[in-house]
C-alpha cells in the first residue's frame, strides 16, 4: 500500500518536471518574445537607414535626391538624472518639450526596453555637434545621421509627393514591414513606387555592460546587417515641362496634363495650387498650414478632380455619329444661337455662320451641330428604345477610357462618370424621359464628368488616329519593371478610319484667324501645326471653366495636353494659351509669345474661385 502511494507520487513529482521543463523550453527556445527580450537587455542594436532611391526625369536631371539629416535619439533605461535645462539649451528646445517627451517614453518603458526612441528630427547640424561634445554629461541620449529627400528641380509637390514618418495606423495596415521611426511616401510617386525607393534597413548590434555601456561588436559583427540603398526609378517627366507649366498655373486652380502619344508616357502633370517642393523636406513643420490652406494644394487635380469636359467632349459625340453613320462630314446642320426643341427649350451658343459641316462645326465650336448629332445617334430605329440608344452610347465613349479609371500608375486616380439609361430612370422613371432631355451630353454637360487626365488621353487617343497607350509615369529601368498593360495600345469602338475625319476641323480651330471663327486662333504658334478644341464647361460654383485639348505636330504627334482652368471662362481666355505655350516650349525649346506667357504667368484667378 506504501509502495503504491510512492510510486504515485514519483509518478506526479515525473509529470510535474515534464510540463515545467516543458513550458521553460516554450519560453525559451520556441517563444522568441523571451528571447528576444532577453538579448534586448544585453544588446544595443542601432538601426542603419537605407538611403531612399533617386528619382530621375526622362533625360536623367535629378528631380528628388537625399542629403543628410539629423536626428536626437534616447533610451529611456539608459537615462540617468541629468540638467533638463542644460540639454534644453543644447537642443534649443524648451525644457517643457522634453520633460513632457520623457514622461511619454516612461509609460511606454515597458514596451521600449532598452531601444531607442525619437526625441527630436531633422535638428540643425550645430544641434547635433553640440549635443555630440557634451553626450557624456547625458547617458542615454545621442545624435543620429541619416538621409532625408532633396529636391534641386521644383517640379511639385503635387507630383513628386511626400515622405513622413509612419503612424501605427500606417504599420498595422502594412503588416509589419514597418516600425516606428521608419518613413514612407504618403502620395505621389513617392507613395506609387514606396516599394522599390525604400530600400532594407540594416543594423548594428553591440554588448551592453551591467552599466548600460557598450563593448563592442555583438558577436565580432557577425549577426550585423548592411542598410541595401533602394532603387533609383526613371519617371517619364520631362523636368523643365513640368516647372515651366507650374509657372504658368501659378495663381490658378486647375490642371494642365501632357502626354507624349506614341509611347503613353506622361510628360507633365500639374495641379494647381501645389506645394513647394522645399516644403516637403520638412512636411510635419508645415502640415498645419496646408491643411488649413482652402485651395487643398494637397489634392491633386489631374487625377482627383471631376470635372464637365465641356465643348473638347464634341469631338467623342461626332466620332461616335460617323461610326453609327448618322454623320458624314459633309453633313451641315443650322445653329440659331442655339438648338430650339419642345415648347420653347433652347440650349444656346454663340454667334456664328449657319448652317455649318462638320469640320466648321470643330473650328466655331457650335452647340446646336452636336445637339443633332446626339439626337440622332440616340434615336436610331436599331434601338428598341432612346434608352438602348444612350447605353449603347455609353458602351462607345467608355471605349476612350471615361468613366472609369485609366490603369495609370499615379496613385488615387478617379474614374469620372457616364449616364446610363439607369441614371435617368431613377429621375424621371422608365419611359419618362427621350433624347432632348439628355440633349445636354452632346457638349459634355449634364452627367458627364472627368479627369485632366481623361481629356488628355481623349486628346492622345485622337492624335493616334484611334488608339492610346494607358498613361504611366515611370520608365522601366533595372530593377523597376514596366507593367506589360503600359505597351499595350488600347483601341476605341470607333473605327481608325474615321479618326482623321475630325482632325483638319481642329487644326482649322488653331491655325484660323480671329476673323475666320477658329476658336482656339490664339493658340497658333508658326510652323508647328497645333490641332486643337475649346471648351468652356458650366460651374455652378461661379464663373465658367476654360478647357483646351490639342496635339501637335497634326502628323507624327510629340506631345498631347489638356489644360483646365476653374473659372477662367472661355476656353480660348486662359486654358488654350497655357497649352499652348507648354507645347511650344517643348517642341522648340522656348517661345516666340513673351507678352502672352507674362499675362499668363502674371494672371491670378484665385479670387474667382469659391472655396467651402
Amino acid at each position: 500500500m506504501r509502495d503504491g502511494r510512492h510510486i504515485r507520487l514519483l509518478i506526479g513529482l515525473g509529470v510535474a518536471a515534464l510540463v515545467l521543463l516543458g513550458k521553460i523550453f516554450s519560453l525559451q527556445i520556441l517563444d522568441g518574445r523571451y528571447k528576444e527580450k532577453a538579448s534586448s537587455n544585453a544588446t544595443i542594436s542601432e538601426t542603419i537607414y537605407p538611403t531612399r532611391g533617386i528619382i530621375y526625369d526622362r533625360n536623367g536631371k535629378i528631380l528628388v535626391g537625399n542629403k543628410v539629416a539629423y536626428d536626437i535619439m534616447v533610451s529611456p533605461r539608459a537615462v540617468k538624472d541629468f540638467d533638463t535645462l542644460a540639454l534644453a539649451a543644447v537642443l534649443d528646445v524648451e525644457p517643457a518639450f522634453i520633460r513632457e517627451k520623457m514622461a511619454e517614453f516612461n509609460r511606454r518603458r515597458s514596451s521600449i526596453g532598452w531601444q531607442e526612441v525619437t526625441l527630436l528630427r531633422t535638428v540643425p547640424a550645430e544641434t547635433y555637434m553640440r549635443l555630440d561634445e557634451v553626450k557624456y554629461k547625458f547617458p542615454g541620449f545621442r545624435g543620429q545621421v541619416r538621409s532625408i529627400r532633396d529636391y534641386p528641380v521644383n517640379a511639385g509637390g503635387n507630383l513628386l509627393g511626400y515622405v513622413s514618418e509612419v503612424n501605427q495606423d500606417y504599420i498595422r495596415r502594412h503588416n509589419g514591414e514597418y516600425t516606428s521611426g521608419d518613413y514612407a511616401g504618403m502620395t505621389g510617386i513617392e507613395a506609387a513606387r514606396e516599394k522599390e525607393l525604400r530600400g532594407e534597413k540594416g543594423y548594428h548590434i553591440f554588448l551592453r555592460n551591467s552599466r548600460n555601456q557598450k563593448e563592442g561588436a555583438y558577436k565580432d559583427g557577425a549577426e550585423d546587417k548592411e542598410a541595401v540603398p533602394g532603387h533609383d526609378i526613371t519617371t517619364t517627366i520631362d523636368a523643365a515641362l513640368q516647372q515651366y507649366g507650374q509657372e504658368l498655373m501659378q495663381g490658378k486652380v486647375g490642371s494642365v496634363v501632357a502626354i507624349e502619344p506614341a509611347t503613353g508616357e506622361i510628360l507633365a502633370l500639374v495641379s494647381a495650387p501645389g506645394i513647394d517642393v522645399d516644403k516637403l523636406a520638412d512636411i510635419g513643420k508645415y502640415w498645419k498650414e496646408i491643411a488649413a490652406d482652402p485651395y487643398k494644394p494637397m489634392y491633386n487635380r489631374a487625377v482627383q478632380a471631376s470635372y464637365p469636359p465641356g465643348s473638347v467632349f464634341k469631338l467623342v459625340n461626332g466620332l461616335i455619329g460617323l461610326q453609327e453613320g448618322v454623320l458624314r462630314p459633309e453633313m451641315t446642320y443650322p445653329c440659331h444661337q442655339g438648338y430650339h426643341f419642345g415648347s420653347g427649350h433652347k440650349l444656346g451658343c454663340h454667334a456664328h455662320k449657319s448652317p455649318l459641316n462638320m469640320e466648321e462645326s470643330i473650328m466655331m465650336s457650335c452647340n446646336a451641330y452636336y445637339c443633332y448629332v446626339l439626337k440622332n445617334i440616340l434615336d436610331q430605329k436599331k434601338f428598341d428604345s432612346v434608352a438602348d440608344g444612350l447605353d449603347h452610347w455609353r458602351e462607345m465613349v467608355m471605349s476612350f477610357g471615361f468613366g472609369q479609371k485609366l490603369g495609370s500608375d499615379f496613385p488615387a486616380e478617379l474614374s469620372g462618370s457616364i449616364p446610363s439609361s439607369k441614371t435617368y430612370n431613377k429621375v424621371y422613371r422608365r419611359g419618362g424621359w427621350n433624347s432632348t432631355t439628355v440633349i445636354s451630353l452632346s457638349i459634355g454637360q449634364g452627367e458627364i464628368l472627368a479627369t485632366p487626365m481623361h481629356l488628355a488621353n481623349l486628346c492622345a487617343t485622337i492624335a493616334n488616329r484611334g488608339f492610346y497607350y494607358i498613361p504611366h509615369i515611370i520608365k522601366e529601368t533595372e530593377g523597376v519593371p514596366l507593367d506589360e498593360r503600359f505597351s499595350q495600345p488600347q483601341y476605341t469602338l470607333v473605327d481608325r478610319e474615321h479618326f482623321p475625319k475630325i482632325i483638319p476641323g481642329m487644326w482649322r480651330a488653331v491655325n484660323s484667324g480671329p476673323g475666320m471663327g477658329g476658336t482656339a486662333w490664339i493658340a497658333h504658334v508658326d510652323g508647328l501645326d497645333i490641332c486643337g478644341k475649346t471648351g468652356t464647361a458650366q460651374n455652378p460654383r461661379g464663373a465658367d471653366n476654360s478647357v483646351f485639348i490639342c496635339f501637335a505636330p497634326m502628323d507624327h504627334p510629340r506631345i498631347a495636353i489638356a489644360a483646365y482652368v476653374e473659372n477662367g471662362g472661355f476656353g480660348a481666355t486662359y486654358a488654350a494659351p497655357i497649352a499652348s505655350l507648354m507645347v511650344e516650349k517643348y517642341l522648340n525649346g522656348e517661345v516666340s509669345r513673351p507678352g502672352l506667357e507674362r499675362s499668363m504667368k502674371e494672371a491670378n484667378l484665385l479670387s474667382r474661385v469659391k472655396r467651402d
